[in-house]
């Protein structure tokens, strides 16, 4: 029997309650749920807008580069348990508004344009994510080559 691994990897931003990045157990890495946050907190794909006092006038969000971000986050975390992208087999893709679906797809496609060498997906829409400048959060499975 394997014995089972947990990932934190300090370069990356840090879970916000306590849990890793990624569990290694029976020939599988479970990617736990995974943003555009970055390392300071503050979020890829993300432009915060103020005005000349410095108050926050405007959030501007995009779904594809939160996506894209998102895809390099957990790419990060399977290259800490000695895999890639192309190791995944199943996701499951978290939108706030499925309006952003296209976006999303867009950076998806980018990352996987064979979709022969793309995990299984499914992709729901939530009320909301742990940020309100979040747009969309991935979890995903991938197999140990």
């Amino acid at each position: 029997m394997t014995a089972t691994v947990r990932h934190v990897r300090p370069s990356a931003a840090s879970a916000l309650a306590h849990y890793p990045h990624a569990v290694e157990a029976g020939g599988l890495v479970f990617v736990s749920g995974t943003s555009s946050r970055r390392a300071d907190g503050s979020h890829e794909g993300v432009t915060l807008e103020r005005d000349a006092q410095g108050v926050l006038v405007a959030v501007r969000r995009d779904a594809y580069a939160q996506t894209a971000a998102v895809l390099r986050n957990i790419e990060g975390h399977l290259q800490s348990a000695g895999c890639t992208l192309g190791d995944a087999v199943d996701a499951t893709v978290f939108l706030v508004d499925m309006a952003d679906y296209a976006a999303m797809n867009a950076a998806w496609n980018a990352a996987y344009p064979d979709p022969a060498a793309a995990p299984a997906r499914t992709t729901v829409a939530v009320a909301a994510l742990p940020h309100p400048h979040l747009l969309v959060e991935v979890k995903l499975t991938a197999r140990k080559p």
